[in-house]
């Protein structure tokens, strides 16, 4: 069994702490966006948000599982709300204003996502709900005999 090296690290004078600061994340566009669409699609287990130009192209992307919330905490609207701000900052670098959002599903993070989106200043041009609703639903299962 041989030694192991222990590293010391030198620590700062007191008072001269650095302060985190939160900073844009990287995202790859070489063109600048001005309007743009978010989906939203919010299920009970998870909360994933899309944002793309008026074409469908997608720019940017996110949800409650790739920040690292796990199991039943991924569909709380926390969650949701933390998914709109990161991928507000993303809009940000890209150069984006204004957004027409199309909400999918049922869960709770319909609402706490577009809210934490619109906190970084972004123009909502118009919400509308694209749930996707059965009209008569499968074949109902044949009587039971006994």
């Amino acid at each position: 069994m041989g030694k192991r090296a222990i590293k010391k690290e030198e620590t700062a004078p007191a008072g001269t702490e650095e302060k985190k600061v939160a900073q844009a994340p990287a995202v790859s566009s070489k063109r600048k966006v001005e309007s743009a669409r978010l989906c939203v699609e919010s299920t009970y287990n998870n909360t994933k948000l899309v944002l793309t130009d008026m074409n469908g192209n997608t720019i940017a992307t996110s949800s409650s599982g790739a920040l690292g919330f796990a199991g039943a905490k991924k569909g709380t609207p926390f969650a949701a709300a933390k998914v709109g701000e990161t991928l507000a900052l993303k809009a940000q670098a890209v150069g984006v204003k204004e957004i027409s959002v199309f909400v999918r599903g049922v869960g709770s993070g319909r609402e706490a996502a577009i809210r934490g989106f619109v906190s970084r200043g972004t123009v909502i041009k118009s919400i509308s709900d694209i749930t996707p609703v059965p009209h008569n639903g499968p074949r109902p299962p044949r009587p039971r005999r006994v």
